[in-house]
């Protein structure tokens, strides 16, 4: 397998990442010689079996993780008060905080008035469509508002980077294409360069510049898939069905042994 390259300027750099750990005299390799390169402004999503380390490599970029080997650079802008920003699986709101001072936690320590912290958050409340509900509280929301929210809330203190763990995962399919379309126009207003954590091939095909597949055991860079189509994307569409046939596909493979990439087997159902 050879190194992945992004093409343009780029602001993440994996290059021979590792990460292993000890436990009860066995080591335990969750990450190895893994290389990966993201553009600035990029929307990449990284697919792959579960527990092959993807969220790993995020907790790694954000420095929730010590890599065991390799490097990570990240090139964020000049001055840039907040490089990085991550949205978990479950929003993680502050369940005593009303919705608009959650969206403004985040800025507390940014110099900022409260006033100014308040209108920010405000701003970010509208940019997800919920501007008025700021006043309420946490439990009065539904699930997918309270993940717009979250994302409000890592969006409010301008990050270089947005990574996102799985964010949709536990919403309805309605709720979840809702998200997807007002993710696509806070990037296409804003430009962050957004990583995603996804088992969703659906999801990677109609947000995705590019989808990275990951090999397991341990966790590597596979494949990558480019989707060069215009957004909004019709899943009906047959460029949409030829991409997820081939991040499917290249899901399969990544399960195969080694060994067997040579032969022309056909592919698996991992799905």
């Amino acid at each position: 397998m050879t190194a992945d390259t992004a093409p343009h300027a780029p602001i993440v750099a994996f290059r021979g990442l590792g990460l292993a750990y000890e436990r009860a005299g066995t080591r335990n390799v969750i990450l190895s010689n893994l290389d990966l390169t993201v553009a600035r402004g990029e929307f990449l999503v990284i697919v792959g079996e579960s527990g092959v380390g993807k969220s790993t490599l995020l907790r790694v970029l954000i420095g929730l993780a010590a890599p065991s080997s390799g490097t990570v650079d990240l090139a964020t802008r000049p001055g840039c008060r907040t490089p990085m920003a991550l949205v978990f699986q479950d929003a993680r709101l502050l369940p005593w905080r009303r919705v608009i001072d959650n969206v403004a936690f985040g800025l507390e320590n940014s110099g900022l008035s409260r006033a100014e912290r308040r209108a920010k958050a405000g701003e970010m409340l509208a940019l997800v469509g919920l501007g008025d509900l700021a006043q309420r509280w946490p439990h009065q929301l539904s699930g997918g508002q309270r993940q717009r929210v979250a994302i409000a809330r890592a969006l409010a203190v301008d990050p270089d980077v947005l990574l996102m763990d799985e964010p949709f995962s536990a919403l309805d399919a309605f709720t979840r294409k809702d998200l997807h379309g007002h993710l696509l126009a806070l990037w296409a207003e804003t430009r962050p360069t957004i990583l995603i954590v996804t088992h969703d091939v659906g999801e990677a095909v109609a947000l995705a510049d590019r989808a990275v597949v990951m090999r397991p055991k341990p966790g590597r860079l596979d494949e990558t898939v480019r989707l060069g189509s215009p957004r909004p994307r019709d899943p009906a569409s047959s460029q949409s069905e030829a991409a997820a046939r081939a991040i499917l596909a290249a899901l399969d493979r990544s399960l195969r042994p080694a060994e067997a990439q040579s032969a022309a087997a056909p592919a698996g159902n991992w799905w």
